[in-house]
């Protein structure tokens, strides 16, 4: 019952709330980047949700589009702003999703959506994380976020989409404002490997 009827319903009420009273925060976010990067301070991009139905999953943009003199965006790393350091730290960049999860698009619990080009690479049992919406935080993102492994992020969407409760929404999402506050867990690897190129060189290794 909580899944398949409760938990939208919490969702959109949460989100519409958290958005109502988030709404300071979020004009004066909106009003530095549309400062700082001389235009648009959203980032759009296509993610497969629930059943794999794909949505423009919308943040906030924490880099510029900086291209080289050939017309090539330059590396994340000499595109992302001090500002836009700040707002990923902080989680900042992650609001605009709560109008994903007022659309339908998205949940504030569950596996968080990954790249597209990605779905061809998960295994029959790693798939399961798309019966359900995605979400905001999930399991994977209070269990380690940026320092597990592929292997291990899928393992506890897994593990989510398995127990998925009430109460597992409820430890989840306390779990993940704690996480907000203390800004750990957040580091990122440049040398780690994107899902893609990972399992495809796990193929050809084998």
């Amino acid at each position: 019952m909580y899944k398949n009827f409760f938990k939208r319903i919490i969702d959109f009420f949460l989100a519409f709330t958290g958005l109502i009273m988030l709404s300071p925060i979020v004009l004066i976010v909106y009003l530095i980047l549309l400062f700082i990067n001389k235009g648009n301070p959203f980032f759009y991009q296509k993610r497969p949700g629930k059943n794999e139905k794909i949505f423009s999953i919308i943040k906030f943009k924490s880099m510029t589009d900086k291209k080289d003199s050939n017309g090539k965006l330059l590396p994340d790393a000499d595109r992302v702003t001090k500002f836009g350091s700040f707002i990923r730290k902080t989680s900042l960049d992650e609001i605009p999703q709560l109008i994903n999860i007022i659309k339908g698009d998205m949940s504030l619990i569950g596996p968080r959506p990954l790249r597209v080009h990605y779905l061809p690479y998960y295994t029959p049992e790693e798939k399961i994380r798309h019966s359900i919406r995605p979400g905001v935080t999930g399991l994977a993102q209070i269990s380690g976020r940026n320092l597990l492994s592929w292997d291990d992020k899928l393992a506890k969407d897994i593990e989510y989409v398995n127990n998925l409760s009430f109460l597992t929404d409820i430890s989840i999402f306390f779990k993940t404002i704690r996480k907000v506050f203390v800004y750990d867990n957040t580091l990122y690897d440049p040398n780690m490997l994107d899902l893609e190129e990972l399992r495809k060189s796990s193929h050809q290794n084998s």
